[in-house]
């Protein structure tokens, strides 16, 4: 019959700590996972701070790019704006297609579909978004908006890179346990029927 595997040395169970406190149960391998547990928690402060701040930085900066290289237009609605999303998909933001008209920087007239709001009538203003190409684009997110979505990325991706960190510990310490176990239960069938001996003696 395998005996009981303690998860610490007897005589420090419950107490905090133990594994660098001074005791002579304590084994090499239990240092060593206290530190390997240590290393882990820090790395995965750290590291999920880092990636989260990389993240967060990486999506503002990204969505200020997208912003600095599109400009607003004037531009003339040449038909009614759909009213719902049954006549025309709406985007994510909230904008439905449409065909306007407007006037580039040269002077040349355009005519193509753009994002605008719906239910606007043919010949409304409208504020078109255009790309250093003149293309009809989204209008980029704002300051606020962006910040916003930096935030989003970041948190999960720092709690995501933690939990990695984490569990990769995790792994390392349970390689730990299953050796000591194994040394445990070597040494218990070297003892064991000693201590058998002497009990019916």
């Amino acid at each position: 019959m395998k005996q009981q595997r303690p998860d610490k040395p007897a005589g420090v169970r419950g107490v905090r700590f133990w594994r660098w406190r001074h005791n002579t149960l304590l084994r090499r391998s239990d240092r060593v996972q206290g530190w390997v547990l240590l290393t882990a928690w820090v790395l995965a402060l750290v590291g999920g701070l880092f990636a989260g701040l990389t993240a967060g930085t990486w999506a503002e900066h990204d969505l200020t790019a997208r912003r600095a290289a599109a400009h607003p237009v004037s531009a003339v609605l040449l038909q009614d704006a759909p009213r719902s999303a049954v006549v025309a998909p709406y985007g994510s933001d909230g904008t439905v297609w449409a065909k306007v008209r407007w006037t580039g920087r040269d002077g040349t007239a355009h005519t193509d579909l753009a994002k605008v709001e719906p239910g606007g009538t043919a010949g409304a203003r409208v504020t078109v978004w255009l790309d250093r190409d003149g293309t009809p684009v989204v209008e980029p997110a704002g300051p606020a908006v962006a910040r916003t979505q930096a935030v989003l990325l970041a948190v999960p991706t720092g709690l995501a890179a933690g939990t990695l960190v984490l569990l990769g510990g995790r792994l390392v310490c349970n390689r730990l346990d299953s050796r000591r176990y194994a040394e445990w239960e070597e040494e218990w069938r070297q003892v064991g029927p000693q201590w058998r001996k002497r009990m019916l003696g």
